[in-house]
């Protein structure tokens, strides 16, 4: 198939890439290269792509495509509640912008990276499953439910979205992101000797592998049509399903000088949930999640030493906040975070 992959450069498009291009899939990208530089390690061999922000798509970008799996987004909930306009402008209005020119072109298959964070403070003790309420407690994952929706109705015979909701992604990419909590807590065991966790932590966090996520949109991407159409999905393991205090524990355990710290001072998440994936593995059978936290952190902590993490790095390379700001007051973005010229 010819892959329209859009966030190619991003944290998990820079894994998926060369996923789908060993399955055999022709990849082309799109992406606004906000995160381009964000590289830790070998620079990664990107498809060929175009940079294009994700609201000035046309119908040409994409003609002769047979999927679009849909990445690109402002992608965390800092982001979101810094600028929740533009989350809802970028995240909602533009992905739906570009279903819609996706299905008048003849693009059949339409995956969409929603995220497990729909289901905001599901609470209780059950497994959340993909018929459960939707609580969203962020503009980030309110533009998800938003899109969802959207798709739904555009959904037809001949067009067939995919609701794919990612559970929080861990694991090194040659585009690295701190700012995920796995990620962000073996840099500071590295770097301090403490695996900081500011919330009190209880809440509970679903985690998967940006490698598990490749693995589950390339085996989507030719599904039976039945299998998947107009449905969602969540997309990991439950044996990830970990509260944020035995995530830390574990990191300790992968740094092995390091020390759990639980200050607590950010009070209690709400947002706290542990997540159902059978949906998934009943429509692909076969398809299970391979990375654990444990191996993850790892995982992290060995790349982080053999690519020569530093602090700046980490606190301002690696943080999509961050980089933002910088390309702010560096100009070389405008208020609205689109490229000057």
């Amino acid at each position: 198939m010819r892959v329209l992959l859009t966030g190619h450069q991003g944290y998990l498009g820079t894994v998926m890439a060369p996923v789908l291009a060993a399955a055999g899939h022709e990849v082309v990208g799109l992406d606004a290269g906000l995160f381009a530089d964000c590289v830790l390690g070998p620079a990664p061999a990107d498809p060929p792509g175009q940079r294009v922000d994700l609201r000035d798509v046309t119908a040409e970008h994409v003609a002769g495509v047979d999927a679009v799996i849909h990445l690109a987004a402002l992608s965390n909930d800092p982001l979101g509640s810094l600028a929740p306009e533009l989350t809802y402008d970028i995240n909602h209005h533009a992905s739906v912008r570009l279903a819609r020119l996706a299905r008048d072109a003849g693009v059949r298959r339409f995956l969409y990276a929603s995220t497990c964070s729909v289901y905001g403070a599901a609470g209780g003790d059950e497994l959340v499953t993909e018929d459960a309420p939707l609580r969203p407690v962020t503009p980030y994952a309110e533009s998800k439910v938003r899109v969802e929706d959207d798709l739904h109705a555009l959904a037809d015979g001949d067009f067939t979205p995919v609701f794919m909701r990612n559970a929080t992604a861990f694991g090194y990419s040659p585009r690295l992101r701190a700012d995920i909590v796995l990620n962000n807590l073996v840099g500071h065991a590295l770097l301090s000797g403490e695996v900081l966790v500011l919330s009190d932590g209880t809440p509970w966090r679903p985690l998967v592998h940006a490698a598990d996520i490749a693995r589950a949109f390339t085996a989507a991407l030719t599904a039976p049509r039945e299998a998947v159409h107009d449905r969602a999905f969540n997309i990991g393991s439950e044996i990830n399903n970990v509260t944020v205090a035995e995530i830390a524990e574990q990191v300790a355990e992968a740094v092995s000088d390091s020390k759990v710290v639980i200050t607590g001072e950010t009070g209690a998440d709400p947002r706290s949930y542990r997540v159902d994936f059978s949906r998934f593995r009943a429509a692909i059978p076969g398809f299970d999640c391979e990375w654990t936290v444990k191996r993850g952190a790892l995982e992290l902590a060995d790349a982080y030493r053999k690519f020569g993490l530093t602090r700046e790095d980490f606190e301002r390379r690696f943080t999509r906040l961050a980089v933002l700001r910088a390309a702010s007051e560096a100009g070389a973005v405008d208020d609205t975070l689109r490229w000057r010229r």
